[in-house]
């Protein structure tokens, strides 16, 4: 076996980055190495010959003096004191924590026990630090949550309040227009509509992206058929198209996509509203193609076009091509920043392709979907043709808390020839419907308290035992709503919806 001399084993222990002692069975140090004295800061001949508990703060020597001579009965490798907290106690008399690994030593005297002392001040200062850290974390994290939630209630609160000023004013205007036979007056009323149609607009642009900043929107992908989609933009828009002399059209194909229908929806009509605004003539185009494993879906314009260098600010909010700082907007440049949001949401791409004086291009890539089963048929429930008259004066009930959109709409109703039955609560309603026929229900979705009309409409069509017509009118956007079961006989509309697109609703169900 090699011998290793004397000289060359103390000169490894110096050098070794641990204090290291060693110690006889009664506690004496035999021997010590460099470390040991730039630890305790005693001289190294203070150290040799006196007891291992000088060491330590004397609180715990009486206990080591037992550890001690209980090791000595049953020597091994181990650390010494695991689980507990373990200070060295410096010769200025600072107590500092040491981690301590002892090892048995055979010699001709007996057995000695060597002993490697770690400084684990950093490491137990870096672990308290970690656990402040986390604990601020933790506390920054529940401040979000609070914020998210308090952010959460005032969405759904201002989507409510926000929007019932405006759903009154919207009906009244389309009641005004009814009757009025002055063609002045008929001016000032078209303006007056598309004053509320600009702040109807604006407030729901503010909401969408006060909606994607707070993340309580939560994208819920499905299959569902391009084409349905592009039936309900062609039946929004047509008008708007119309009045600017524009060419609407639409190439949908047989394509089946998976993402959130909702969402891609208004991704799409945002660009599609954006086309018409920004195109004197020509036309505004729709198509959809499917390349490899990806549905895309165009929408073109022969409009003013971008130019190169600002592409990258036009999803910027507030940001309109070619409209200084300040001036008058046709809009207000929140339509492609809330686009860009929904598309990084879900995780989509969208290239835009343009040139000056000849028009854009939007290309929006989406996953195709996997079949046909199951797919989501979206926007063949909604309303279709322009609105023709009824037949004969049909008997509306009509349940709305707020007073002043309950009388605007009955109002409305009335002069287009309705017979109206206006109620504020469900109860009110069921006594209605016991005392006549009732051949329609529009309904607010949140009414007073905690009811709702979901709830409405399935009380009322089990105690008229048949299928009752139902127009659902709502504020809330969230999964509830969206998640309606497909229902021939029920339309469900966003607040605030002007008088016209009300009145479609309520003409475009199937004959029973």
């Amino acid at each position: 076996m090699l011998s290793i001399p004397a000289e060359l084993a103390r000169g490894a222990l110096d050098a070794a980055p641990d204090a290291m002692i060693i110690i006889d069975a009664s506690g004496i140090v035999r021997y010590a190495n460099r470390q040991v004295s730039a630890l305790f800061g005693h001289p190294h001949d203070e150290i040799i010959g006196q007891s291992v508990e000088r060491l330590m703060p004397e609180r715990f020597r009486r206990r080591h003096v037992g550890h001690r001579e209980g090791y000595a009965g049953n020597v091994r490798v181990r650390p010494m004191g695991a689980g507990l907290d373990l200070f060295g106690l410096r010769q200025d008399g600072v107590e500092f924590p040491i981690e301590i690994s002892l090892s048995p030593i055979q010699d001709s005297a007996g057995v000695l026990v060597a002993a490697a002392i770690r400084d684990v001040t950093d490491r137990r200062r870096a672990q308290a630090e970690l656990v402040v850290a986390r604990q601020v974390a933790e506390q920054a994290r529940e401040a979000a949550d609070r914020a998210n939630s308090a952010k959460s209630r005032f969405l759904a609160t201002a989507s409510h309040d926000l929007r019932q000023p405006l759903q009154t004013l919207a009906l009244l205007n389309g009641t005004m227009r009814r009757m009025i036979g002055d063609a002045e007056l008929l001016e000032a009323n078209s303006q007056q509509e598309q004053a509320i149609g600009a702040m109807s607009r604006l407030l729901n642009a503010l909401l969408d992206i006060s909606k994607l900043e707070s993340g309580t929107i939560k994208p819920e992908p499905t299959d569902f058929e391009v084409s349905g989609m592009f039936e309900e933009l062609h039946r929004e828009f047509s008008r708007s198209a119309s009045d600017k002399g524009l060419l609407l059209q639409f190439e949908p194909g047989r394509h089946i996509a998976h993402c959130d229908p909702s969402l891609v929806e208004q991704v799409l009509r945002n660009l599609v509203s954006n086309a018409i605004k920004y195109t004197r003539q020509g036309l505004v185009r729709l198509r959809c193609l499917e390349e490899g494993r990806l549905v895309r879906i165009e929408v073109l314009d022969t409009g003013i076009g971008i130019p190169a260098d600002q592409i990258p600010y036009i999803f910027d909010e507030f940001y309109q091509v070619g409209v200084p700082t300040h001036s008058l907007r046709d809009g207000y440049g929140l339509g492609l920043n809330i686009v860009k949001r929904i598309v990084n949401l879900l995780k989509l791409q969208l290239d835009v392709r343009s040139e000056v004086g000849k028009g854009s291009v939007f290309t929006l890539s989406l996953p195709a979907g996997l079949d046909r089963a199951g797919v989501a048929d979206v926007g063949t429930d909604r309303a279709s043709a322009s609105p023709a008259p009824p037949a004969a004066p049909e008997h509306v009930l009509l349940v709305e808390d707020d007073p002043a959109v309950r009388n605007a709409t009955r109002m409305l109703l009335r002069v287009e020839g309705y017979r109206v039955t206006a109620v504020a609560t469900i109860a009110e309603a069921l006594q209605s419907a016991e005392r006549e026929d009732i051949d329609l229900l529009i309904t607010d979705y949140h009414l007073a308290g905690d009811e709702i009309g979901t709830a409405l409409i399935t009380a009322l069509r089990n105690r008229l035992g048949s299928v009752l017509k139902a127009v659902l009118i709502t504020g809330d956007t969230s999964s509830a709503v969206k998640e309606l079961p497909s229902d021939p006989y029920l339309r469900v509309a966003s607040k605030p919806i002007n008088a016209d697109a009300l009145l479609t609703l309520m003409r475009s169900f199937p004959a029973k």
